[in-house]
C-alpha cells in the first residue's frame, strides 16, 4: 500500500505443482508486474484492464470458482 491505504502492487496467485508444473506451480494469478497489469493461466499470460483491486480480486475468485469446479 502506498500509505493512504491504496494497494500499488499485488499479486494473487493459486499454486498447485501437481496439476501444473510449469510457472511456478501458478494454476491462476494476477499480478501487476513490470507496471502492466495481467492474469496468468496454466502459463499463458494476457494483459487485462485495470479497474481497481477490488475488480481484480473479483476476478481472481470467479476465476478460482470455475476451475474449482471444472476439476472435481
Amino acid at each position: 500500500m502506498d500509505g493512504k491505504g491504496k494497494v500499488v502492487r499485488y499479486n494473487l496467485a493459486y499454486i498447485n505443482h501437481d496439476i501444473f508444473q510449469g510457472d511456478n506451480g501458478r494454476v491462476i494469478g494476477y499480478d501487476n508486474a513490470h507496471g502492466v497489469h495481467h492474469r496468468h493461466y496454466m502459463g499463458k499470460a494476457d494483459e487485462v484492464e485495470f479497474l481497481s483491486f477490488e475488480d481484480i480480486e473479483d476476478r481472481f475468485e470467479a476465476d478460482w470458482l470455475v476451475f474449482r469446479k471444472g476439476n472435481k
